[in-house]
């Protein structure tokens, strides 16, 4: 998935973070932590240097690094195992 497309897709799930917080299923300690996830997306865009968009900076960029370190804090809050996710492979 291209490093925008994450962005994006955060973007869409984050509209919904309050009915989820409503029906009992994302605890209200995460929106802070949510929010600022989004805040630093915000930043990220607000920036012309479209190599922060590339999969290459994924692991290096600062932010891409502390929008990582606030998702491991979502998911721990939310009881989230943090083993490392299953390598996907397209096959077309």
């Amino acid at each position: 998935m291209p490093p925008d497309e994450i962005a994006l897709g955060f973007d869409d799930a984050f509209r919904l973070a309050g009915r989820l917080v409503d029906e009992g299923r994302l605890s209200r300690e995460v929106l802070p932590s949510l929010q600022m996830i989004d805040e630093v997306f915000s930043e990220m865009s607000q920036v012309t240097d479209v190599d922060r968009w590339t999969r290459e900076v994924l692991a290096t960029d600062a932010g891409w690094g502390r929008a990582r370190q606030l998702a491991r804090e979502v998911l721990t809050a939310e009881g989230e195992e943090m083993s490392p996710l299953p390598r996907i492979r397209i096959v077309r």
